[in-house]
Formats: C-alpha cells, sequence, structure tokens
C-alpha cells in the first residue's frame, strides 16, 4: 500500500487549538461496521454499554518532557526527553543545530547529550537530574499542530482524569473526553474500567515517510498489562460482552499482548505495528480521535474496518464542522460484542 492512500484534505481550522468547554461535551462520531453513521455527544457514549462491559483505559501520564535550552554558542536547543524503563537512561529528541555530541544549557545546568541516530540523543546525565530540569523549567508537550503558547489549563486538559504514571510524551487523547462524572455512572451502570500503561513515545510525532506503508519502522514503546486487566477483558470476551478499548494506545497495547484471542499479562516494549491486513486477535469495538493524514494511528484505525469506511466517516466529520486532532472531537468504531 502507498502511504498516499492515506492522505486528506482537512480545513486548517478544523484543528482544534484547545479542548472542549467540558471534556464529555466533545461530539461523538459512531460508526458501524455496516458504515451507519450516527452523530451524538459523547456523555452519550453510556448508552452503548450494560453490567459487565468492559472499558480498557491507559493510566499513562504526561510529563513536561518539553525543555528549552541554549549551546555555548547561543543557539537555541529544543530537547524532548523521554526514558528508557530498563536501562532508567534518558534519551532526547533534538531540535536544533547540534553535532554528534554537545552540551546543552538549561538554566546553569548542563546536559551532555550523544547522537543515538537521527536527531535522538542518548542523555549522558542521571535521571535524577534529567527529571529535576524536567519539573522545574519543562512544559507539556503540545503536537506542533497547536499553534499557541503552552498554558496552565494544558497541565489539566492534556491529562486524562484517571493518569497516573509519569512517562508518556503525548497523552492517549481519546480518553481526554472521559471526566468523573461520566466515568462514575459507567462504575454505577456495573460496567467495568480497566487499566494498561502505554508510555507513548516521540515515535507519535513521526510521520510515515516510506513511499509504502509496509516499510514503516514503529519505534517501540513501553507498556503493562496487569493480570487483573488480562483475566477481566479475557471473562468478557468468552461471556461475549462488549468490551471498548480506548485510543489507539489502548489498541496496540492490547494486540501486542495477545495470543489465539486472548490477552496475556505482559511486560515491555511494544513494537507492533498494525495497519491493514492485520488480524486482530481480541480487538473489535475502539474509541479514538481524528487523526493526521499519513499518520501511524491513522492506518491503525483503517485496519480495524477498511480505509474506505474511515475515509467516508472523516469527510462526513469534516463536512459538520467536526474538530480535528488532540483536543478535538471523539469516534466510536462499534462493532457490538463478540
Amino acid at each position: 500500500m502507498k502511504i498516499s492512500e492515506f492522505n486528506y484534505f482537512l480545513p486548517e481550522e478544523l484543528i482544534a487549538q484547545k479542548p472542549a468547554d467540558k471534556r464529555s461535551e466533545s461530539k461523538l462520531l459512531v460508526l458501524y461496521e455496516s458504515g451507519k453513521i450516527l452523530h451524538k455527544s459523547f456523555r452519550d457514549i453510556i448508552d452503548f454499554f450494560e453490567k459487565d462491559d468492559v472499558i480498557v483505559l491507559n493510566d499513562t501520564r504526561v510529563f513536561k518532557a518539553r525543555v528549552y535550552g541554549h549551546k555555548r554558542t547561543g543557539g537555541k536547543v529544543e530537547l524532548l526527553f523521554y526514558k528508557d524503563h530498563f536501562s532508567g537512561k534518558y534519551y532526547a529528541l533534538v531540535g536544533g543545530r547540534v553535532g554528534e555530541s554537545s552540551i546543552v544549557l538549561i538554566n546553569g545546568y548542563e546536559i551532555k547529550i550523544f547522537k543515538d541516530k537521527e536527531n535522538l540523543y542518548l542523555v549522558d546525565e542521571p535521571a535524577e537530574l534529567v527529571e529535576l530540569i524536567m519539573e522545574r523549567y519543562g512544559e507539556i508537550p503540545l503536537p506542533p499542530y497547536i499553534k499557541r503558547p503552552v498554558g496552565k489549563d494544558d497541565e489539566e486538559r492534556y491529562q486524562t482524569v484517571f493518569s497516573r504514571k509519569h512517562g508518556a510524551v503525548a497523552a492517549p487523547t481519546a480518553s481526554l473526553h472521559f471526566d468523573i462524572e461520566l466515568l462514575n455512572k459507567l462504575k454505577n451502570k456495573g460496567v467495568n474500567l480497566v487499566y494498561v500503561t502505554l508510555h507513548v513515545g516521540p515515535g507519535t510525532f513521526l510521520p510515515i515517510k516510506t513511499e509504502s506503508v509496509e516499510e514503516h519502522k514503529m519505534m517501540p514503546e513501553y507498556c503493562e498489562i496487569p493480570s487483573e486487566t488480562a483475566e477481566v477483558i479475557n471473562k468478557a470476551v468468552c461471556s461475549k460482552r462488549n468490551v471498548l478499548f480506548c485510543g489507539t494506545t489502548v489498541v496496540r497495547a492490547i494486540e501486542w499482548a495477545s495470543e489465539d484471542k486472548e490477552v496475556k499479562p505482559k511486560r515491555g516494549y511494544a513494537d507492533l505495528y498494525i495497519y491493514p491486513g492485520y488480524n486482530f486477535k481480541v480487538v473489535r469495538n475502539m474509541l479514538t480521535n481524528f487523526h493526521l493524514p499519513n499518520s501511524t494511528p491513522l492506518v491503525l484505525v483503517c485496519a480495524l474496518v477498511g480505509k474506505d469506511l474511515i475515509l467516508k466517516a472523516y469527510n462526513e466529520a469534516i463536512e459538520r464542522k467536526y474538530r480535528f486532532y488532540s483536543y478535538g472531537d471523539a469516534m466510536l468504531i462499534w462493532k457490538g460484542s463478540y
């Protein structure tokens, strides 16, 4: 497949620059496998669930990973930090002209970096120092298509209300629409909420540069599937309940940890790349936002119900002035119970 097949035109004014006033008041486009489309408010998602159904969420938390500094010569440098969870070392995606090795000055601190590949660098400093610098001088790394300075509100709104494990450089944005009130209503209805952890890495900002979709290489991301989460999902699948997987991060994590239609407890670096032609082991229903053209999240959702249906839904969303990307509206891809 050519990556150009996953292109579409989006008017710039539909790129959401800020979140909805209230999380659960975003729009929700419901796409059925038949091609039927409904238009709802996000809070209406509760109507799709009954007692003992399951919703799977990613509890990662975005840290203030973007830090600005400069070289000794005065040139500006941008660092986007992320952690290797096995070695404990930090790496940085670097913006600015630096050599194979360099020292970046950040408010009196000196950070030594060494080139790993392309603009990815190993940070040759203790993790404690990097974390101190991020906490004092870092900012939430909003995506580059949000053309405004990061505000204090973003520290809350670019996190899910259930985020708890620091480690992501981007939010699992499909779940930004859940607020505490809606989650409590789901719990009161008897819906089981379970969690995985996938720390979104800098690969989320990297477009597919190969002409062929299949030739792209995904950057691995740290992932944990707890045994209790696997158990609840497997029981729901066997009981033919509805299970909703919230976001491309959750879909990728669950499919990475699944064998023979069963989710296994697992911990490690998820390197699974999902594109059309992939045979899903467990995932049927998915909550997602509207994604950038030619991106890995877009080819993933196209793998679930087909490129033609997804692009049809995107075109209808554009006609109805849905808001796109991280702070935008949501799509529910619904196939029902197992």
